[in-house]
């Protein structure tokens, strides 16, 4: 047989017999290397440590401390996994299995219940008995006849072997246990180190909602002790932040699948934390010459038609309503359609500009069930909206205004883990991105230019854009290490065109203006969600749904003297309330810092007769003892100070 022409990564082709193996490549460079191996990639799809290599092509040898050598190790867990499942549960299905980053899942699916997070450690066993066992992992290739007789009766994975081209089916034979092949795999069972079943959770086969619901196993795994205890301490300090827990446990919001799935109720805790937030933005926009203004959540399907959106955002956009008359109604996906409404409706003079139009608009966006997930990702949302209309030679300063302001925002909310990013079309996508190659280049340019004259650090990244225009986007992480979009910058050169947008000028004629969007802090769901994970559910007083809770220590001798307190505090503006419920001290104590308050007042025969508070903050073992009218000062002081140290 021919030699396959092997290229390496430093660019030098080498020759190897036919029959050659990742191995062979590896040991051919160093030992060292082929100790530390565990598969390869060629031609950037991973294959099998010794299976031979299918040809001439670019290889990269994959090791263990690689993100690539992971994922075969989960690769091969997951497979373990499957094994143990039979082992356990003869009659069980499976069905998609995956491997990244962050972990691996397996979906399965049982006639009498679902797998349960109680039955995880017992899997984990059996996993365990066969890591110990130290069986040999060997890639077998069975015809699509023998595949299918192999999973008979398991419609998930006749399905899985039905996708697969040709005659060829890949299963994997470990002992005496044959399995459908999901990726690269490790070479021997004992080679399989450190790992653990997680969770599951519900997952509809191949991820449509029309699919029957699966019951979906994670697991993750690493090669050292180490790298999983730090990850378990990261996933659970990710637990302890997430919005959706922590919701409950603040009465915050809640959503019920029975009355709409996607959309959030918002319980009066949750409620006040919004409501301070839309109040504080938009005194911060008016005071910043942002003129607010309401318009409406339906329109009619012909302005999203001209302004392009149902062209190129239909999918996700909800149906139109007939209204029988032949006209339709659309639920609005994007506010900058109405705000251009609100431009046209007089005619602008230059003197006018920069025109900066705000509003809390409410939006209605089609999400997969799949993807929704708590405030983050909703139906129904309400965006920090502003669309600021500019002459084109104000377009860099206004850039700078928004940002600054921006910057301003964020530093109110004590926002400090966040990155730039540049994001601009993918000039071979023409079917996303308005085709219009000068507009696109002037705009990116500008939008290039105002960073660099900023000095801002930023990434680029194309086919980021919006399909009108490319956009400054500032990334942030949440609790659960995903990454969001926080706030946007969007130059746009497109929709002043197509509603045909003009202003008159100083010559007296007319000219088009230049459209800015912007969202300062993106919907107000998906803030507070990461709000709530950022403070870890202990929001800073200004924030706080409940700022102070006051408990007498006896209601009878000094709730008046506790409800008197309140009301001063009412009067200046301080959310607070009376605990009356008459429970032991020690217990009140603790469900106010349970529930996150940050100040905590005790009341008794000495704070009466003194004129004082016992102050304990949220967070700390000791109280404080201080005049009341002290304490409303500090407070009110802590609120206006955004709950910034000075």
């Amino acid at each position: 047989m021919a030699d396959i022409s092997i290229k390496f990564p430093d660019g030098k082709v080498k020759a190897f017999p036919a029959d050659t193996t990742a191995e062979d490549v590896a040991k051919s460079i160093s030992i060292s290397l082929a100790k530390k191996a565990v598969a390869a990639k060629l031609d950037g799809k991973l294959v099998d440590y010794l299976a031979p290599l299918a040809g001439d092509g670019s290889i990269e040898i994959v090791t263990k401390d690689s993100d690539d050598g992971l994922a075969v190790l989960r690769n091969t867990v997951a497979a373990l996994l499957r094994i143990a499942l039979k082992k356990e549960f003869p009659a069980i299905r499976l069905g998609e299995v995956s491997a990244d980053a962050d972990g691996f899942f397996v979906d399965t699916d049982k006639d009498d219940q679902q797998v349960s997070v109680d039955e995880l450690d017992a899997l984990a066993v059996v996993v365990e008995k066969l890591v110990s066992d130290k069986l040999a992992i060997d890639r077998i290739s069975l015809s699509k006849a023998d595949a299918l007789a192999a999973v008979k009766g398991d419609p998930f994975s006749t399905e899985l072997v039905n996708a697969i081209d040709g005659d060829a089916v890949p299963f994997l034979k470990i002992g005496d246990y044959q399995v459908l092949s999901d990726g690269a795999q490790l070479v021997n069972t004992g080679d399989v180190k450190k790992f653990k079943l997680l969770s599951v959770a519900g997952a509809y086969w191949q991820g449509k909602s029309s699919n029957p619901m699966l019951q979906r196993i994670y697991g993750t795994a690493f090669y050292k002790q180490a790298d999983l205890d730090a990850d378990l301490a990261k996933r659970q300090e990710a637990r302890e932040r997430d919005h959706r827990v922590i919701g409950n446990q603040l009465d915050l919001f809640f959503v019920d699948p029975k009355v709409g799935a996607g959309l959030p109720y918002w319980m009066p805790n949750g409620a006040t934390i919004r409501r301070t937030i839309e109040r504080y933005i938009i005194d911060k926009e008016v005071n910043n010459g942002y003129q607010h203004v309401y318009t409406p959540v339906l329109a009619n399907l012909d302005l999203y038609k001209q302004s392009g959106h149902w062209a190129h955002y239909r999918d996700d956009m909800f149906p139109p309503m007939d209204m029988g008359d032949g006209e339709q109604l659309e639920l609005r996906p994007m506010n900058c359609p109405s705000h251009i409404q609100i431009y046209n409706h007089h005619i602008r003079s230059y003197r006018e500009l920069p025109l900066r139009i705000a509003e809390l608009g409410m939006m209605h966006r089609y999400e997969k069930s799949g993807a929704l997930s708590g405030l983050q990702r909703v139906r129904e949302m309400t965006l920090n909206d502003g669309h600021t209309f500019v002459a084109p030679e104000q377009i860099q300063d206004e850039f700078k205004s928004i940002l600054d302001l921006m910057v301003k925002v964020y530093n109110d909310f004590d926002i400090k883990d966040y990155t730039f990013r540049l994001s601009y079309r993918d000039p071979k996508n023409t079917e996303k991105y308005f085709d219009d190659d000068e507009m696109w280049n002037n705009a990116q340019r500008m939008l290039k230019g105002a960073m660099d004259d900023l000095g801002l650090p930023y990434v680029e990244a194309e086919g980021e854009a919006a399909f009108y225009g490319p956009k400054l986007d500032v990334q942030t992480k949440t609790a659960l290490g995903n990454e969001e979009t926080l706030s946007t910058i969007q130059l746009d050169f497109m929709l002043p065109e197509r509603f045909d947008l003009h202003y008159v000028g100083a010559d007296g004629e007319e000219h088009r203006p230049v459209m800015i969007h912007r969202g300062l802090v993106s919907t107000m769901e998906r803030f507070t969600a990461y709000l709530t994970e950022i403070y870890k559910g202990a929001f800073p007083t200004w924030l706080a749904p409940k700022q102070v809770t006051i408990i007498p220590v006896s209601e009878e001798k000094h709730g008046a003297y506790a409800d008197k307190l309140a009301a001063e505090l009412k009067a200046a503006d301080v959310r607070v309330d009376v605990d009356k419920r008459g429970e032991k001290m020690g217990y009140l104590i603790r469900d106010a810092q349970t529930h996150k308050i940050p100040y905590t007042l005790v009341v008794g025969e000495d704070e009466m007769k003194n004129g004082s508070v016992s102050v304990r903050k949220y967070g700390e073992e000791d109280s404080e003892s201080m005049s009341s009218d002290a304490f409303v000062k500090e407070i009110l002081s802590d609120i206006a100070s955004y709950s910034r140290e000075n």
